[in-house]
This record gives C-alpha cells, structure tokens and sequence, in this order.
C-alpha cells in the first residue's frame, strides 16, 4: 500500500480585504500518494493556487492541518519550514522563474548550493539532472536562447535538485505551444513512476486529465463534488 506524501485535512484560508473576508479556501480535505499525479482544476479565483502554496508551506492556513511525509507543518514556526520545502519538495512556475543571466547549467546549480551542493560536485549533479529532461546539449544556453518548453525543462531540472517526495507544478504548461505541453505533462508522470514522487498540478489545460490519477474540481474554495478518481 502507498504512503500518503500529503495530507490535507479540513483546509480553510481566509483573507481580509477591507472589511471583507474572502474565503479563499474552504474546508478542503484530501491525500496525495506516493507516485500518484493530482491535477486541481476549477475556474479563475477558485482558490487553486492559494491552495497550492499553503500545500508548499508558502502560505499559512487559517485553520486546518497540512501533513508532509507525517510532519505536521501547521504547527512549525515560520524559521522551520524552509527546511521543510527544501528536504521534500519541489516547485515548478508558469513563469519558468530562471534567472536570465545564468546558463540552464547555474540556474540548477543555484537550487543545488541552497541545499548544501557547491563546487564540482554541484555542477556534476546539475549536468545529469538537464540530462534527464534532454537538455544535456543545452546546457550553457542563457534563458533568452531557449524556448519556452527548454525553459521549462529548465525549472523541472531546477526542481529535482532535492530529489522531492512531491512535486507542486502551478500551471506548467500555461506558457507552452499543445506539443510542448504534452511533453511536459509526460515528463511529469514519468518522475511519478520512476521516483514515485507525488504531483499535483494546478491547471486549465484539459489534457492533464488523461494523464492524472485524481482530478480535484475547486470552485469558490470548496471541492466540488468530492474527488474524482479515475484509473491510469
């Protein structure tokens, strides 16, 4: 039986504007695999995102409880958790988030010095991981010379640099051409075999769905309709 890399339990996040509260996410529970791919889906301003990065420990929830690999993150101070995301997880942007005056190689090597990697060792690691996304030739390329899915292969390989128990993908495909996106999509189900890292995947992008064992529907911070399992 798989181990739960994520457990969501009862999630609300509430924002003040004004006088307003504005209940960004209401009441959300649910569990992520080990090896299993989650696409979250739902109109603009369902709260997808947000949930996202209080999944990511970016942001805090108001109530409820997140649990990553057992670890009740909810209840860590805010100087702990950046060893939290840095130990078991990895993000990837829309936007790619590159800098753009470092080769494809130091903008891994980069995420690789945040975690304790330096030196040769560092770009040794940052060389095979642009290898495994099929960038070995690209490798001293600066951003402006890659295309978007380069880029994004890019922020992929910047995102195993910690070999994460989970991989938070926030609209991945948003930037790229259908041929491109599918390609990132397969990538991403290919490291949920492979490593048996769990996926979730805020997206609009309808073809996520083939390719995702759960599809979770937000609207007005709420799942709508439960969970919907599918079968690979």
């Amino acid at each position: 039986m798989e181990e739960n890399n994520i457990e969501v339990k009862r999630l609300k996040k509430i924002y003040h504007e004004a006088s307003v509260e504005v209940m960004a996410v209401d009441d959300v529970s649910f569990d992520v695999k080990s090896g299993e791919v989650i696409a979250v889906m739902g109109p603009s301003g369902s709260g997808k995102t947000t949930l996202l990065s209080i999944m990511g420990c970016i942001l805090r929830p108001t109530s409820g409880e997140v649990i990553i690999k057992g670890i009740k993150t909810h209840e860590m101070d805010e100087h702990s958790l950046p060893e939290i995301r840095n130990k078991y997880i990895g993000f990837i942007f829309q936007a790619f988030n590159l800098f753009p005056a470092l080769t494809a190689l130091e903008n891994v090597e980069v995420s690789l010095n945040l975690k304790g990697i330096k030196g040769r060792k560092a770009k040794e690691e940052a060389r095979q991981l642009l290898e495994r996304v099929s960038l070995g030739d690209r490798v001293d390329f600066l951003p402006m010379d890659l295309s978007g899915g380069q880029k994004q292969r890019v922020s992929i390989a910047r995102a195993l640099a910690n070999r994460p128990s989970i991989i938070l993908a926030d609209e991945p495909t948003g930037n790229l051409d259908s041929k491109t996106g599918h390609s990132v999509i397969e990538l991403l189900r290919d490291l949920s075999i492979k490593e048996k890292s769990s996926v979730v995947i805020v997206t609009h992008d309808s073809r996520i769905i083939d390719m995702s064992d759960r599809v979770l529907y937000l609207e007005d911070g709420r799942l709508k309709n439960g969970v919907n399992s599918k079968k690979r």
